[in-house]
């Protein structure tokens, strides 16, 4: 009988380790104190959120800012690098590999000009659209086909001023409306883990 507990053993141990089940889940954004209230940092701030919700904390490990949550049987490791955000890639690479994280499992969650304040959009794949921290985990992953969750922060800036406005902080408007929607965005990072990315888009697109 004792092949038969081993079997057995063996099959909840490959349960536990089931590689579909393990998600990472990379916010973007800058380290150092005078980044944190930066439109350019709401991949940062939504890991704060959902962290602060489930009570778990950071652990500084190599290349970021680690958390591991656990959530109806998947594990997600949260990520924050400390790479600076043109250089993502090289963090969000060594943990896909590290952990055995399949690319259709990763999630990165940045900022978009191109849509309005808190509007969520996720897709399965795209093009960096301009966005540098997108632009070189393509070119560390040698893919474009894997997830992306982009928050809006608006393009409402003049001529030559993008990179001073996706560096500044939020506007009083802003601020007030941001705790709702960074619980929102919590809630599609739970939704992707949960059941996948048609149905995250489907729930949380355009809202």
């Amino acid at each position: 009988m004792k092949w038969l507990t081993n079997l057995f053993k063996g099959k909840k141990e490959e349960t536990i380790t089931d590689p579909m089940k393990k998600f990472l889940i990379a916010g973007l954004g800058n380290p150092g104190a005078e980044y944190v209230n930066t439109r350019h940092n709401i991949g940062f701030k939504i890991l704060d959120r959902l962290v602060q919700q489930e009570g778990l904390s950071w652990e500084t490990a190599k290349l970021g800012q680690v958390a591991e949550y656990k959530l109806k049987g998947r594990t997600l490791i949260l990520l924050k690098p400390n790479t600076y955000m043109n250089l993502s890639g090289k963090a969000v690479k060594y943990w896909m590999d590290k952990e055995n994280i399949a690319k259709e499992n990763l999630l990165v969650v940045t900022d978009d000009l191109n849509i309005p304040f808190g509007t969520i959009r996720i897709k399965a794949k795209g093009s960096d659209g301009g966005h540098n921290g997108l632009k070189n985990i393509q070119q560390i992953l040698n893919t474009a086909d894997y997830p992306r969750f982009r928050f809006g922060i608006t393009d409402a800036f003049k001529k030559g001023q993008q990179v001073n406005y996706v560096l500044g902080e939020w506007s009083e408007e802003e601020k007030t409306a941001m705790g709702e929607r960074l619980d929102k965005s919590a809630d599609a990072i739970r939704e992707f883990a949960l059941s996948g990315i048609a149905n995250t888009m489907s729930t949380f697109n355009g809202k």
